[in-house]
C-alpha cells in the first residue's frame, strides 16, 4: 500500500508540475516530509527525483535552441562546487543528521518562502540594466557565478529553489534573454545541479531512498506529460498563485520548526 501512495504521490506532483510549471522540490519534499519521511532523506531522494523528471526537458529546449550554455556553464562554475561543499561540510562538521535536521528544516523554509514570493510576483521582478559595457558584462558575469554559488547551497540543504529561484536569477541579470531561453537556461542549470547536490547525499551522506525513489518516478514521468498537455486548457494564471500559497504556508511552518 505504501508504494502505490508514492506512485500516486509522485504522479501527483508531475501533473501540478505539468500544469502550472511549479518546481516539482517545492512541492515533493513538503510532501515527503508529511508522510513521514526523516528531512534529510526527504531532501537527498528529491533532488535526485529532479534530476530525472528535468532531464527530458533540456533535451526538448534544447531542440528548439532554447538554451544558452554559456550562461549555464556559468552558474554551474559556482553552484556545482558548492553543493559539493555543502554536503561534504555536513559529513565533516556533524555527526548524524539529527544534528543538522535544524538547518535542514529552516532552509527549506527559507527557500520556500522566497519561491511563494517569486512566483506570486514574478510579473514585478525588475531586471537590472542591460550591460552597455565591458566592465558591466563582467560585472553580471561575476554576480552569475556568484548567484550559483548562494543557489548551490540552499538547494543542496532543501532541494528547493532550483527552478523557480534560477528563473528569478536569470529574469533580474538578463533582461534581453527572451521568456523561452529563461526557461531552457533555467532548466538546463537545475538539472546538473539538482544531479550533483542529490549524489552529494547519496555518496557522503547516505540520505537517499531508492525505493521511494522509483516509486516516485514511475508515477510522475507520465503525469508530468500529461499535465503539461493539459496546462494549456487550465486556467494556470489561477492555479499558481494558489500553489504559491500553500507553498508560502509551509514555509513558515518549516522555518519556524
Amino acid at each position: 500500500m505504501d508504494i502505490l501512495l508514492y506512485i500516486f504521490a509522485g504522479a501527483a506532483v508531475g501533473l501540478a508540475v505539468g500544469i502550472t510549471g511549479v518546481g516539482g522540490g517545492s512541492l515533493m519534499t513538503p510532501l515527503l516530509i508529511l508522510f513521514g519521511f526523516p528531512y534529510n532523506v526527504a531532501i537527498g531522494t528529491d533532488l535526485l527525483y529532479a534530476a530525472v523528471t528535468k532531464a527530458g526537458g533540456v533535451v526538448a529546449h534544447q531542440r528548439r535552441g532554447n538554451i544558452r550554455w554559456s550562461i549555464v556553464r556559468r552558474m554551474a562554475l559556482g553552484s556545482l562546487p558548492s553543493a559539493v561543499a555543502t554536503a561534504l561540510l555536513l559529513k565533516t562538521v556533524f555527526t548524524n543528521s539529527g544534528e543538522y535536521e535544524h538547518l535542514l528544516t529552516s532552509s527549506l523554509g527559507v527557500m520556500l518562502i522566497l519561491t511563494s514570493t517569486v512566483l506570486l510576483f514574478k510579473s514585478k521582478i525588475k531586471p537590472i540594466d542591460a550591460p552597455k559595457t565591458k566592465n558591466a558584462s563582467l560585472k553580471t558575469k561575476a554576480l552569475t557565478v556568484i548567484m550559483g554559488i548562494v543557489l548551490g547551497v540552499f538547494v543542496t540543504l532543501s532541494s528547493v529553489g532550483a527552478g523557480a529561484i534560477g528563473t528569478a536569477i536569470l529574469l533580474i541579470l538578463y533582461p534581453t534573454l527572451k521568456a523561452q531561453h529563461i526557461v531552457g537556461t533555467d532548466i538546463a542549470h537545475a538539472v546538473p545541479l539538482t544531479l550533483i547536490a542529490g549524489l552529494g547525499h547519496l555518496l557522503f551522506l547516505g540520505n537517499v531512498d531508492f525505493v521511494l525513489l522509483g516509486c516516485l518516478l514511475v508515477g510522475s514521468l507520465p503525469a508530468v506529460s500529461l499535465g503539461t498537455r493539459l496546462g494549456s486548457k487550465l486556467p494556470s494564471h489561477l492555479l499558481q498563485p494558489i500553489l504559491a500559497s500553500i507553498l508560502m504556508v509551509l514555509g513558515v511552518k518549516f522555518a519556524l520548526f
